[in-house]
């Protein structure tokens, strides 16, 4: 299947007061190179995370963020500094004892007292991993968001697909051209041979037998029907690694970059001056194949 490397989802899901939110982006790379990004309170669960990620996917950069938010009031603590506030109030006593303040230091008192009273987010101590729940919520939302993310790589593959095809279809076109041109520049080269040599002085032309057999060994050496027949076999051999349900992407780049070296084979040996257009012509359609396909999974 041709199935597109580009993609993004995001995906949100929640329960029991607790929410994940899953980010996943991907962009074209040779293998499967996963980037995730997790909170600390997920970082036992994040070999599960990864193992989803390589059942679903088989190619490409991916960038995975996951988001914790929970519904629950944080604890915290309230800390009472009381080395100052035992130090104001003698103050206080102090101006009391002279006349200057009258009354208890109260509750009131003490809330003005800047720094006096500090309430801070209670600190966590160090445990067992998170709960089962937690990790089971956020695997079933990177799945959600996988799933997203390969319908949109299947979309935009159907187009990948339509456009390789057509290129691929075409080079299906050349190597009949090319087979045709190739033939007429044969005939075209043994018939030179043949007109040159009988123009030579009688003395000079040889054995008419060893001179038929020289010139069929050098119209063979431009022959193309091996070339021609391995460029059909990968054609055909492209079309059926499209149409299976498995990726296919490093294998088409292989076979695209046969079908090139088929090609500048067929160039060394035509004679043909169309034969050689048509392999220039070839060399340069392959070329946007190879470009395009390196966006398949």
């Amino acid at each position: 299947m041709i199935r597109s490397m580009t993609g993004f989802a995001a995906v949100g899901r929640e329960e029991a007061g607790d929410r994940v939110n899953v980010s996943v982006k991907s962009v074209n790379h040779r293998f499967l190179d996963i980037s995730l990004k997790t909170p600390s309170l997920l970082a036992s669960g994040e070999g599960r995370l990864r193992a989803l990620v390589q059942q679903r996917l088989t190619r490409g950069r991916v960038e995975i963020a996951v988001l914790v938010e929970s519904a629950a009031r944080p604890a915290r603590d309230v800390v009472l500094d009381e080395d100052l506030v035992e130090r104001v109030a003698s103050v206080v006593d102090g101006l009391r004892a002279r006349g200057l303040v009258t009354g208890a230091l109260t509750a009131s008192d003490l809330l003005r007292i800047p720094q006096a009273i500090d309430i801070r987010p209670r600190a966590v101590e160090i445990g067992p991993p998170p709960s089962e729940p937690a990790v089971s919520l956020a695997e079933a939302a990177l799945g959600d968001a996988l799933e997203a993310l390969v319908t949109m790589r299947e979309t935009e593959g159907r187009f990948l697909a339509a456009d390789l095809e057509a290129r691929v279809a075409t080079m299906d076109a050349f190597a009949e051209t090319l087979e045709r041109e190739a033939r007429v520049g044969q005939d075209a080269l043994e018939r030179r041979l043949r007109e040159r040599l009988a123009a030579l002085a009688p003395d000079l032309q040889g054995d008419p037998s060893a001179i038929a057999q020289e010139i069929l060994r050098l119209v063979a050496r431009s022959d193309i029907d091996e070339e021609i027949v391995r460029l059909r076999g990968h054609v055909a051999h492209w079309r059926m690694l499209a149409a299976s349900p498995e990726p296919c992407g490093r294998k088409l780049e292989f076979l695209a970059q046969e079908m090139n070296r088929e090609v500048n084979t067929i160039g060394s040996k035509v004679e043909s001056a169309g034969a050689t257009a048509l392999v220039i012509a070839a060399k340069a359609e392959l070329e946007r194949v190879r470009e395009q396909v390196q966006n398949v999974e």
